[in-house]
C-alpha cells in the first residue's frame, strides 16, 4: 500500500511539530538534569565538611549525607518529570504507593533503621562502652545503621537488633570514671562483729585503688540461716573495678583465715524420731 503525497506531507508536518514540542522539553530537562546534579554534588560536599566540623561519627555523618541525597535527587526527578509534562501529582502517588508497599514488606527492618538513627543522634553509648541490654554484657565494637555489634569478656560477638536496643533499658557502665564495688561475705554468728568491721576496712585502706573519699563501708545486711549476713562497699575507678572484686575477696578470706573468722557453710540438722 503506497501513502499519498499529501499523507507523506501530514505526518511530516505532525512530526515536526511534535519534535518543536518534545525536543525543547528534552533540551530543558537535560540542561536541568546537569545543573542539579552539579548543585547536589555541591551541596552533599558541603554538607560532608558541616558534619565533619559537628562530629566526628562515621555512621551517622554516612547516614545523613544518604538521606539527604536521596531527598535531593528524588526532588531532581520530579522536577525532571515536570518539564517533560509528566503529571507530578501522578509520579508523586507512584512514589507514595511504592514507599507504602516497600514499609509494610520491612516494618522488621524500618524499626531497626528508626533505631539506629535514634541510637546515633541521641548516643545512649558508644563504640568503647561496656554495656548490658538484651541480657548480654560486652563491649560494643561497632553500630550499624541496623544492628549494635558487641563484644562479650569472653569473647563472642553478639548482634542486637537496634530497634530492640531502642525501646529497652540500657545500662552503660562506661560514662562514669569512679564505680563501686559490692562485697557479700558471711560469718559465723559467734564472730564479733566489730572486729570483723575493722578486719575489712583495714583490707580496703591497704589497697591503693580503693577510694578513702567516700570511705569503705561495711553493714550487717541479714541474718541467714547459718550466718551474719554483712555487706562490704567500697568505690574505686571504673577501669580497676574488677580487678579490686577480685583481689579484695581473696584478701578477705586471708584476713579471716589469720584472725580466726570463721566462714560458716550452710548446715542443716536432721532429727531422727523412733517409736
Amino acid at each position: 500500500m503506497e501513502l499519498s503525497q499529501e499523507t507523506i506531507s501530514a505526518i511530516w508536518e505532525q512530526a515536526i511539530e511534535l519534535a518543536g514540542k518534545v525536543v525543547p522539553s528534552l533540551i530543558y530537562a537535560l540542561l536541568f538534569y546537569i545543573v542539579g546534579k552539579f548543585l547536589i554534588n555541591k551541596l552533599i560536599r558541603g554538607f560532608r565538611r558541616l558534619l565533619e566540623k559537628r562530629d566526628d561519627n562515621p555512621s551517622l555523618n554516612e547516614f545523613l549525607i544518604g538521606l539527604v541525597k536521596a531527598l535531593l535527587y528524588v526532588s531532581l526527578g520530579v522536577g525532571i518529570a515536570n518539564i517533560l509534562g509528566v503529571p507530578v501529582t501522578s509520579f508523586v502517588a507512584i512514589l507514595g504507593a511504592a514507599g507504602l508497599a516497600i514499609g509494610l514488606a520491612l516494618q522488621g527492618s524500618l524499626s531497626n533503621f528508626a533505631g539506629g538513627v535514634l541510637i546515633l543522634l541521641f548516643k545512649p553509648f558508644k563504640v568503647g562502652d561496656v554495656i548490658t541490654a538484651q541480657g548480654h554484657t560486652g563491649s560494643v565494637v561497632r553500630i550499624d545503621i541496623l544492628y549494635t555489634h558487641m563484644t562479650t569478656f569472653d569473647k563472642k560477638e553478639i548482634i542486637i537488633p537496634n530497634g530492640a536496643l531502642a525501646n529497652s533499658d540500657v545500662v552503660n557502665m562506661s560514662t562514669q570514671p569512679v564505680r563501686r564495688a559490692d562485697f557479700s561475705v558471711g560469718v559465723a554468728y559467734s564472730s564479733d562483729l566489730k572486729k570483723v568491721r575493722e578486719i575489712v576496712l583495714e583490707v580496703f585502706k591497704n589497697d591503693e585503688r580503693v577510694h578513702q573519699d567516700p570511705a569503705p563501708v561495711v553493714f550487717l545486711n541479714g541474718f541467714g540461716d547459718s550466718s551474719l549476713d554483712l555487706i562490704i562497699r567500697v568505690w574505686t575507678d571504673a577501669e580497676t573495678l574488677w580487678p579490686v572484686y577480685f583481689d579484695g575477696m581473696e584478701a578477705i578470706k586471708e584476713a579471716f583465715e589469720k584472725n580466726d573468722i570463721s566462714i560458716p557453710f550452710p548446715q542443716r540438722e536432721v532429727r531422727a524420731l523412733t517409736d
